[in-house]
């Protein structure tokens, strides 16, 4: 998969592909998935093109608040023959006119406290000012359909704040996996499956870490594999 992306802003990193793989990993158990996704946040569109592309059903909406991303996500579904309907606008404030099966999304989840990048797309898409938490979840409830599936990344550290809410919000965890930089080193990112008012046990999968010394790891190799990426850049 060819992807576009800005040379000086916000590219995809590994996070992405992490929950990507994490998204077809929980998907396996589904025999017939359809419906509408909705990538929330798409940037250069990397996230639903991939799960699109994989599951061939699925009908691509992306929802971005930046022109120039907008125009990215776009470039890149056509450039790969995957059919997208982009929403132009914030996501707490879009007024989409369905609900979704799924939704997909690799938001803004730095902590507002911490300092900040000068780069205006940068601080968009890397710190929840623009999209906090409990108003990410409870749009997300909103929009999805009964039994809807829900898939994001976040920092590990705020996950009792995570499970708070997405409780609140009628949305159960389904699965969890943690990230780890190194096998001996603590987690830092969490990658979250929640379905709407699902009453299903939780599943922890096992661990992934991405280093072993100074290499990936062959699980993280494997996934990189699996996701077939590469990436343009260009200036903006």
């Amino acid at each position: 998969m060819v992807l576009y992306q800005p040379s000086n802003g916000y590219c995809y990193n590994s996070d992405t592909h992490f929950l990507y793989s994490f998204i077809i990993e929980n998907l396996k158990k589904f025999k017939n998935i359809k419906g509408d996704l909705l990538d929330i946040g798409s940037g250069s569109g990397i996230l639903g093109l991939l799960v699109a592309r994989d599951n061939d059903k699925l009908n691509l909406n992306q929802c971005e608040v930046q022109e120039i991303f907008q125009e990215f996500s776009s470039r890149n579904a056509k450039c790969n023959k995957i059919e997208a309907i982009m929403h132009k606008g914030s996501f707490l404030e879009y007024k989409f006119d369905k609900e979704f099966d799924i939704c997909v999304s690799n938001p803004p989840f730095y902590h507002s406290n911490v300092i900040k990048s000068e780069n205006e797309n940068l601080k968009i898409a890397r710190y929840n000012d623009s999209m906090p938490l409990d108003k990410f979840i409870e749009k997300v409830s909103k929009i999805l359909k009964n039994s809807g599936k829900f898939f994001f990344c976040y920092d590990v550290k705020q996950l009792n704040e995570i499970v708070f809410l997405l409780n609140k919000y009628r949305l159960n965890i389904e699965s969890l996996q943690f990230v780890h930089p190194k096998k001996e080193k603590d987690a830092t990112l969490v990658l979250v499956y929640a379905r709407k008012n699902s009453k299903s046990l939780l599943k922890v999968m096992s661990p992934l870490s991405v280093f072993d010394k100074e290499d990936f790891t062959s699980e993280v190799q494997e996934i990189y594999k699996n996701s077939s990426t590469h990436s343009i850049k260009v200036e903006i």
